[in-house]
């Protein structure tokens, strides 16, 4: 298959020849959640804790004797039934990993990458140049392209000028080729790949 590539001035260009077993692949919605999931819940912290019985100072002496004072007995102050005691379920630290096999992670990028393309939200651009890092320069790129709202760019390589230029525009991200993960490419509503980046993303993924 081939897809257009467009121009920096916004004109279409030559066509570029793909493969099909990475950017026609089928749309496997299944596949695609369970790992958009698991990309999100490996990023979060699970840093929340709170404190036990054991972990809440004090409470170490039984408050009154056992029997003869006519109130219920208690060994500590420090129970969950009273206050300013521990907690009696506590949130843990814990990790939110989730297993992906590197066979699945690569098949949900083929299947979103496809996908975008049969919704034509995802463009090939010749190149991505800003001569020097200024957010002026970047949105008329932008706008010469007809790009508006959440847009991904994705380059070849690091470009410093393009990453300054980009980052003070709200709904722009910028990465390059290596780094392109689900969530990205699924939160954005149109995907810029440079000719240079799509090679190398599709060579990674063949």
């Amino acid at each position: 298959m081939e897809l257009s590539v467009v121009n920096l001035d916004g004109t279409t260009g030559q066509q570029l020849a793909v493969s099909e077993d990475v950017f026609a692949t089928a749309f496997r919605e299944p596949l695609v959640h369970q790992v958009v999931v698991a990309y999100m819940s490996g990023t979060r912290s699970g840093t929340s804790s709170q404190k036990n019985r054991s972990d809440v100072s004090g409470g170490g002496s039984k408050p009154w004797r056992q029997k003869g004072t006519g109130r219920a007995r208690a060994g500590t102050i420090r129970s969950p039934i009273w206050r300013g005691g521990g907690r009696a379920f506590p949130a843990t630290a814990r990790s939110y990993s989730q297993k992906v096999n590197r066979k699945m992670y690569r098949a949900a990028l083929r299947s979103i990458l496809s996908e975008l393309i049969r919704q034509e939200r995802l463009r090939v651009c010749d190149e991505i140049q800003v001569s020097q890092p200024k957010t002026k320069v970047m949105t008329d790129v932008l706008a010469k392209l007809g790009l508006s709202g959440r847009v991904l760019l994705v380059t070849a390589d690091y470009d410093q000028n393009v990453s300054l230029s980009a980052r003070n525009l709200p709904g722009v991200e910028v990465v390059e080729a290596a780094q392109i993960n689900p969530v990205s490419l699924v939160g954005n509503e149109t995907v810029v790949l440079t000719a240079d980046a799509l090679r190398k993303v599709e060579a990674s993924l063949q």
